[in-house]
């Protein structure tokens, strides 16, 4: 079989040290017969998948162990190579292999809270002696890469000279695709803006292998669109690359951000039990308000963000957001809050009707 037995070994070693101080020669030691072992087994190849799912999909998830059983089932039915591990303290490592990636990340939200989610694209494995020198040596100037998940908030980037994917919380763009953007762009120097959590994995692995071609790419981890647009608006392509990514890294953690969504089932939540088609006021990615209407709730999550102060409200409207939703917010400023400058845009951000910012 080719593996060496140590105590057998070390049996032979005594055995040759005594035939040597018996007859007083040395002993004769002759190599072993096995036979030559194929080094290629102990290379460790990166996964490839299979040929029917192309997506690796793994997060942290936190979890009671009944909601995970039901994701498992899940998941099951979407994919293969499906490891679920828990730590006992609620936290669990999950992983598979699917086609439908966003099936497989609401999976992972029905059942707890997940993060740290990465996306892979096994197709995608692309290594740095795929790029010729000629190219590496071709990149120039700087640009900023920013993902998207409406329409109308992809113009807003577009009309600030950013490279725009498409994608978003609920459907992640890939490896691949944010990888394509980063060539694309034609930079030495590039700066990536996922603008949500769950995508900030996906945007470190494509710049890691658009460094690997030779281009310089910083990933600012961007939470929300409001914090990929303060990023924006202080990037200066005359300073050093390194002070540029820090002002925009500053520009954005000083960005407050705020989402309104709607439940789609009964939960329990950090603000309290929700129905099915409730209000959710959620701030830094918590839930701190509920309520039965989209735009009066609105209203209460500004309030409640501009009492740790704040100088402009950027409003953006989602594709399900109620009609008049950014003048019913404008005009309850306008009363409460009448020093407080309003930007209003309207993003086409799906399940999403309002984000907000605040700076």
């Amino acid at each position: 079989a080719g593996v060496v037995d140590a105590g057998g070994r070390g049996l032979v070693v005594l055995l040759d040290a005594l035939v040597g101080v018996v007859t007083g020669a040395p002993a004769v030691r002759h190599p072993s017969a096995r036979p030559a072992r194929d080094t290629r087994a102990l290379e460790r190849a990166r996964e490839s998948g299979s040929a029917v799912f192309g997506y690796e999909v793994q997060f942290l998830l936190s979890a009671d162990s009944a909601a995970v059983q039901v994701m498992r089932s899940e998941l099951a039915d979407l994919g293969d190579s499906l490891v679920v591990v828990g730590s006992g303290d609620g936290l669990w490592k999950v992983h598979v292999h699917v086609n439908d990636v966003g099936a497989a990340v609401e999976a992972g939200v029905r059942a707890g809270r997940p993060e740290g989610i990465t996306v892979t694209r096994f197709s995608d494995q692309i290594g740095a002696d795929q790029i010729g020198a000629d190219q590496a040596a071709g990149w120039t100037g700087r640009a900023i890469v920013a993902v998207a998940p409406g329409e109308g908030l992809g113009d807003l980037f577009e009309a600030e000279r950013v490279h725009v994917v498409g994608g978003g919380p609920a459907s992640n763009p890939s490896t691949a695709e944010v990888l394509a953007v980063i060539r694309r762009t034609g930079a030495a120097e590039v700066v990536v803006l996922p603008n949500h959590g769950n995508v900030t994995g996906v945007a470190d692995a494509a710049a890691a292998q658009a460094r690997d071609g030779g281009q310089d790419v910083a990933v600012v981890p961007t939470r929300s669109p409001v914090q990929g647009l303060s990023a924006v608006a202080v990037a200066d392509p005359g300073r050093r690359f390194p002070d540029d990514v820090i002002a925009m890294a500053e520009a954005a953690a000083a960005t407050r951000w705020a989402e309104v969504t709607v439940a789609v089932r009964d939960a329990m939540t950090s603000a309290g039990r929700c129905r099915a088609g409730d209000a959710l006021g959620m701030a830094d990615g918590d839930v701190v308000l509920i309520g039965a209407s989209v735009i009066e709730l609105a209203c209460d999550l500004v309030d409640r963000l501009l009492l740790a102060g704040g100088e402009m409200v950027t409003v953006i409207v989602g594709a399900d957001a109620p009609a008049g939703l950014a003048e019913r917010i404008s005009d309850h400023l306008k009363r409460t809050h009448p020093v407080v400058e309003v930007v209003a845009y309207h993003g086409g951000q799906p399940h999403y009707p309002l984000l907000l910012g605040i700076e």
